[in-house]
């Protein structure tokens, strides 16, 4: 018998770990390449784990509810006609580096990411033992290392002796450790329980919202937000929109292209005039790393909660293209089929809850980008154009912004450029391929 070790493959930018939600095979079952092994839930979304060829299921790794770690084994396959095998190593990884370390990607064009914390422990020899062999998420390991506290000292309370960021917390108000970061705010005691009635209902933060919870905290703790919003006028929009998809319905296409194409257009010719935009802000190394792609997060509802898929190489597809690619990973996100790299890779994210969108709003950034786009209600009111009261399409939009690297005046700027593409949209066809 021949076996072949599959190990959980790179999750994504600063993911080190995943829930295992739900096996998919058990012992026994013969599966193809491609196949689903697992459902994992990770802080970006729930993705489905595909088999990297074909075999016969003799062991799976972990319960489900257990946390499955990057380059631990997660599946043990009978392979056919072959030597025992493991999956390949990531070329970043060293042999026996535990399965804590995040191995980055890095875009073509764009500059070289971070190493993770535990990569560089390989590059500096030390003491005490590394952090892959203490479980805590990546939010975990940040405060307690801009704390100076070492995971290995702090008892975890969580499942598997996790540590926690209430573990974190304690320790920290016990030892009265003293922030080693600039960047740093202290964090507040941990609460007591509330207290509650019979009649009350008590829901346990867990599963995708949890994740939702902890990125969100995440981003407004790493990234002193600003927003700036401002309305603009649709109405050339609406028409242009409506005359295009017109002329799709009566070439017989079903294609029917929303704003959300025409605003992924807008953003591209922006941002090639503020390109400190189109970025990531990298926490280990605390640089401002600019991208030379234009991958799109386009927010999703799901029955879980907010999951936001990516649009790779915005600036290569048309309207038509960009239309279809919204809505295949709008059906992925709802129907949990996403694959990790259409998670990850972002680097600018717009947010709309369409005709529900309300007036305006403070969206939060979607770490590690630098800027994020809130988009709402279009309503006809009477506005002064010419001298003329005229009843036109008007809508706000919302831009958040991370105050670390960019600022007031930047974003305002970036803010009315994407106005003028909108509000003259044949600007657009400059962006269009």
């Amino acid at each position: 018998m021949a076996t072949f070790e599959f190990k959980l493959p790179d999750l994504g930018e600063g993911v080190v770990e995943g829930e295992i939600v739900k096996w998919l095979v058990k012992p026994g079952d013969q599966v193809v390449e491609d196949q689903p092994l697992a459902e994992l839930m990770t802080d970006k979304a729930t993705v489905s784990v595909p088999a990297p060829r074909k075999g016969k299921v003799l062991k799976t790794h972990g319960q489900e509810g257990e946390m499955a770690k990057v380059h631990q084994i997660l599946v043990t396959l009978d392979v056919e006609g072959e030597g025992t095998q493991q999956s390949p190593t990531p070329p970043h990884a060293a042999p026996g580096a535990g399965s804590d370390q995040a191995i980055a990607r890095t875009a073509p064009g764009a500059a070289e990411p971070a190493a993770s914390e535990d990569n560089r422990a390989w590059e500096h020899p030390r003491t005490t033992p590394p952090p892959a062999k203490v479980l805590a998420t990546p939010v975990t390991r940040r405060m307690a290392r801009e704390h100076g506290l070492d995971l290995a000292g702090i008892p975890g309370s969580g499942p598997q002796g996790r540590v926690t960021k209430v573990d974190v917390l304690a320790a920290i108000n016990g030892s009265g450790a003293v922030a080693t970061q600039s960047f740093t705010t202290h964090a507040p005691a941990p609460l007591p329980p509330l207290t509650s009635s019979a009649e009350d209902e008590r829901i346990p933060l867990k599963g995708l919202r949890k994740k939702i919870a902890e990125k969100m905290v995440r981003s407004k703790h790493s990234a002193p937000h600003f927003t700036f919003v401002e309305e603009m006028d649709a109405t050339e929009l609406v028409k242009l929109r409506k005359r295009l998809n017109d002329s799709l319905a009566a070439a017989g296409e079903t294609t029917k292209i929303s704003f959300l194409p025409f605003l992924c257009k807008a953003l591209v010719a922006s941002l090639r005039q503020y390109p400190a935009l189109n970025a990531n802000f990298d926490e280990a190394r605390q640089e401002h790393v600019i991208r030379k792609q234009f991958n799109f997060g386009i927010a999703a509802a799901t029955d879980d909660g907010l999951t936001v898929a990516v649009v790779k190489d915005v600036d290569r597809l048309s309207l038509r293209q960009l239309a279809s690619e919204i809505a295949r990973l709008g059906s992925a996100a709802r129907e949990k089929r996403l694959k990790m790299d259409e998670l990850t890779g972002g680097t600018f994210t717009i947010t709309s809850l369409g005709q529900m969108g309300g007036l305006f709003a403070t969206p939060i950034i979607n770490h590690p980008e630098v800027g994020i786009l809130g988009v709402h209600k279009m309503r006809k009111r009477p506005v002064v154009k010419d001298d003329q009261i005229v009843i036109r399409e008007m809508m706000y939009l919302s831009l958040s912004f991370d105050h670390r690297v960019i600022d007031g005046s930047v974003g305002a700027e970036f803010t009315y450029s994407v106005i003028r593409q909108l509000e003259n949209p044949e600007l657009l066809f400059l962006e269009m391929t």
